[in-house]
């Protein structure tokens, strides 16, 4: 078929399949930015999920939601590998606070936010060229500049929480992939939503991350369970799959054989975007109306090597060699967790001596923890794409 009319390819006009089964969570997150709107306590959001469930996606929805709201004001930002967290909000903050610098009534306390912005600039020592921005006022001095983010942040996110409550106007902070963040700079996010609470600013948080962000959490300030909740994001189940499928095909004029449907939820395992992948490849191999199961099959080999191309060939070349030799070894067992004495005892060494690596992985996002001594891919089908990437462990 047409590949140009193919409405899984990304940027197609149709909504991705990645959004099929989360309305639930949609209306949560739409009832959480009427609340704060309206100048209600709300519980900030952070989505917990593997890779490929959508949790960007559906960052990205909640985004379009708040600015279809314009008394919305949203910050975006993507946690990274070498990049603090200061270094991350601190643009978004600065154009935040500018922007009401424009507005009369918020005139006033937004330029002290922007001082108290430059106070943090200085305090953590971050360099303005790098950041592409300009404050050229003085700093509010004694305020946000003791160079300890858990001490600074909750200071400088409560003075642009106050210059937009004076201008009665919220502030969004969506902030993806939370999982690089180190412990101080996850405790300084929840000691900053902590503060704008107990003060009743309109300011929200909605993040998103791998599982080991729980942990994060647990070791964090006690009353992260009270600001936060952390809904999961996983496969989709049978009926929310079949619809990501076949709406987008139908809303084509394209219908797909019940079996087609079947092969394609079996091999991808219901995550959203293999689903996307394979919907994709089965539209521009199949003939006529329909799609068929043998359509799928064919173009199982193309999803597989686009998958291993991009998806999963992009985040094995971030590790070393040891570290790869690992993640072969945990894929010997299959899907789902395993003991890590037993990945210990694949690669005929003991525990403690592949801790580091084990502990790096997870730092990487490779694997993650679900439970004590238990160690699993993050990246859904991982452990076929590492017995194709190693045929053997050495």
């Amino acid at each position: 078929m047409d590949p140009v009319r193919n409405p899984y390819a990304p940027g197609a006009g149709n909504p991705p399949p990645e959004l099929a089964g989360r309305s639930d969570l949609i209306s949560e997150a739409q009832t959480i930015l009427q609340r704060i709107a309206l100048g209600r306590p709300a519980q900030s959001l952070i989505l917990i999920g593997l890779r490929g469930v959508g949790k960007t996606v559906l960052l990205n929805r909640i985004r379009e939601m708040a600015e279809q709201d314009e008394r919305f004001l949203s910050i975006q930002a993507e946690a990274h590998e070498g990049k603090t967290l200061a270094e991350l909000l601190v643009p978004g903050l600065r154009q935040t606070l500018y922007r009401l610098s424009l507005i009369e009534k918020a005139k006033e306390k937004a330029r002290r936010g922007l001082r108290v912005l430059k106070s943090f600039v200085n305090g953590m020592k971050l360099k303005i060229s790098e950041l592409d921005i300009e404050l050229s006022m003085s700093p509010e001095f004694g305020v946000a500049d003791t160079g300890n983010i858990e001490n600074d942040l909750p200071a400088l996110v409560a003075a642009i929480g106050e210059a937009a409550k004076s201008d009665g106007r919220p502030v969004l902070i969506l902030l993806d992939e939370l999982q690089y963040l180190d412990t101080d700079e996850f405790s300084a996010l929840i000691m900053a939503m902590h503060l704008v609470s107990q003060k009743s600013l309109p300011v929200l948080l909605i993040g998103a991350g791998l599982p080991q962000i729980l942990g994060l959490a647990g070791n964090s300030k006690s009353y992260a369970e009270r600001l936060f909740r952390y809904p999961r994001i996983g496969a989709l189940d049978e009926t929310d799959a079949m619809t990501a499928i076949s709406n987008p095909a139908k809303g084509e004029g394209i219908s797909i054989e019940d079996s087609a449907i079947q092969e394609i939820l079996s091999v991808t395992k219901r995550y959203p975007y293999f689903l996307q992948q394979w919907g994709y490849e089965s539209w521009n191999l199949a003939q006529g109306e329909t799609i068929t199961q043998a359509d799928v099959r064919a173009a199982t080999p193309r999803a597989i090597k686009a998958l291993d191309e991009s998806f999963f060939r992009v985040r094995f070349e971030r590790c070393t060699p040891g570290e790869k030799r690992y993640m072969r070894a945990l894929a010997e067992f299959g899907d789902g967790q395993h003991r890590s004495g037993d990945v210990a005892d694949k690669l005929g060494v003991k525990v403690n001596s592949v801790a580091p690596t084990r502990s790096n992985l997870i730092k990487k996002g490779m694997i993650y923890s679900p439970s004590h001594g238990d160690t699993a891919f993050t990246v859904p089908l991982f452990h076929e794409y590492m017995k194709r990437a190693m045929p053997g462990i050495d």
